[in-house]
């Protein structure tokens, strides 16, 4: 997953469609317990009420997250044969912490002297 960042936006939205942040928020909650798809897709579908997640875009999410680093996951049997249960890799903290280092990285690959210039205006 390529990590689109929008300015204008405030907070983990910077970075996310609201029912991704609310999927992370979750397993971030949940800690060590970790999170199935299913609960994860209940849980966005409940909070916004008025329209719905497919569950394959929570798996997609919580999978490119996995990928990305940021969860981990182990897998279970149960109904239906095996499950991943995600958990948390990093913690919300150490992710804004990637999210700036990746922001901050990719800038001064493309832009180092401007990046460099406005992270002294900055800081």
């Amino acid at each position: 997953m390529t990590l689109i960042f929008n300015p204008k936006n405030k907070g983990l939205a910077k970075v996310f469609r609201d029912y991704q942040e609310m999927a992370l928020k979750l397993v971030w909650e949940k800690g060590e317990q970790g999170v199935i798809s299913k609960e994860a897709w209940e849980h966005v579908n409940k909070k916004l009420g008025d329209r719905t997640i497919s569950r394959a875009s929570i798996i997609n999410f919580l999978n490119s997250m996995v990928e990305e680093g940021v969860l981990d996951y182990k897998e279970e049997t149960g109904k239906g044969g095996y499950h991943r249960v995600y958990m948390p890799k990093l913690d919300e903290r150490e992710f804004k912490k990637f999210l700036a280092k990746t922001v901050i990285s990719s800038l001064l690959r493309d832009f180092p002297a401007e990046t460099k210039e406005a992270l002294k205006i900055v800081s």
